[in-house]
């Protein structure tokens, strides 16, 4: 399956796939001792296989344990996510999703704004 269509993932599975990014490589038991509210050791093993099977994940044997790791960068999986969420809320306007993320209240620095602007021209010569 291309990277760029990876199927969504549930409220758990994205918190189990929060701690492997953060950690880079984790077993069964590293993140069901990272999550909030743990559900059983069983349930998160089976959650960690849902998430190879969708392709967000890929393990390798370290004897009789799995070790984990993501199959896409960080990076890649949010713009995956984050173009899923501006095709289904924002109708597909990237103009509309930035106007709500400046107009939510969210902070934004100097630099930040200084980097969209760059980011703007840039679209704009590609377009010419």
């Amino acid at each position: 399956m291309p990277k760029s269509t990876l199927p969504r993932l549930s409220k758990r599975e994205r918190e189990i796939m929060d701690v492997v990014y953060r950690r880079k490589r984790a077993t069964v038991a590293e993140v069901h001792t990272e999550l909030p509210n743990a559900p059983t050791y069983t349930t998160v093993r089976g959650l960690l296989r849902i998430l190879e099977e969708k392709g967000h994940l890929e393990h390798e044997e370290d004897g009789p344990r799995f070790v984990y790791f993501p199959s896409t960068p960080r990076a890649d999986a949010g713009k995956s996510i984050l173009s899923h969420v501006v095709r289904t809320f924002f109708d597909g306007s990237a103009s509309e999703a930035m106007a709500a993320l400046i107009g939510s209240g969210a902070t934004t620095s100097d630099a930040e704004l200084a980097r969209l602007e760059t980011l703007i021209d840039e679209a704009r010569e590609r377009r010419k």
